[in-house]
């Protein structure tokens, strides 16, 4: 069994869980689920392009940075010119949680990602009530009629949607009403990162159809080749938040790249 299928295992009995403390009308009451949100399709047009992630841990990495505040980080992402935020969501093996997005809120006014395993209609409410604008669906746990019905609920809640592919046989997993093709840099299955093989999915992705380079983004370099490449959008953590100051170190990324 792989670290996704060990998540995923995980994650049934976590949703399982969450249904028996918290019906779907009860999330339907919260205070967020009737917000407008913000669209990162507008956002990724006239902005930096980054979306730059809050994580604490990760499977491949352990312990990146437990110390900072999410307000504090997530504030200056925002100030210096992200698109938009991503945040992890799993308890287990990337140390998030719900707070960390409802924390944050009302601190921000750019989009934010709700990054997590989705793998049951129930979480989409999840997002709904906690305050996120777009949801993750990752292909390689999902057959192509799931990402469908899930990117129809995704929108009938007023949420944008970012399908994540990694290999070609899953290129077919993209349907006309996806918001956003991510392609993961780094093989979830045993984390080697291959930037030029992202390049080579993106040349077989839809014209019309907005990308984002995803994890593994590791240096200057690595996000001038993605974006001349053509890629709109760049989901960026582990770069930002293995430093002390994630703000400090986004905001010095941003001035190198953009001179």
């Amino acid at each position: 069994m792989n670290i996704l299928d060990k998540i995923i295992q995980r994650k049934k009995d976590e949703v399982t869980f969450s249904k028996s403390k918290i019906s779907v009308q009860q999330l339907k009451d919260s205070e967020f689920f009737d917000r407008k949100g913000f669209s990162l399709k507008e956002t990724l047009k006239s902005k930096s392009g980054i979306i730059a992630e809050f994580k604490r841990k990760s499977p491949s990495k352990g312990i990146i940075n437990d110390k900072v505040s999410p307000v504090e980080v997530v504030s200056a992402y925002e100030n210096f010119g992200a698109s938009g935020i991503s945040v992890l969501t799993d308890l287990d093996f990337f140390g998030g949680s719900f707070d960390d997005i409802l924390n944050i809120r009302n601190q921000v006014h750019i989009p934010i990602l709700r990054k997590d395993f989705m793998i049951d209609e129930y979480q989409f409410y999840e997002a709904k009530a906690i305050g996120a604008d777009v949801i993750l669906l990752i292909a390689a746990c999902l057959s192509p009629q799931k990402v469908q019905e899930f990117t129809e609920l995704s929108h009938e809640l007023g949420l944008e949607v970012l399908l994540e592919i990694h290999s070609e046989e899953e290129l077919n997993h993209i349907n006309k009403h996806i918001d956003f093709v991510g392609i993961n840099n780094r093989n979830l299955k045993d984390f080697k990162v291959d930037l030029q093989h992202s390049v080579d999915l993106k040349n077989q992705l839809p014209s019309d159809i907005l990308s984002v380079a995803e994890s593994g983004i590791y240096s200057e370099e690595d996000f001038r080749f993605l974006k001349e490449k053509g890629f709109d959008g760049f989901l960026m953590g582990e770069y930002f938040m293995k430093d002390e100051n994630p703000g400090n170190t986004f905001r010095n990324f941003i001035s190198n790249v953009t001179s």
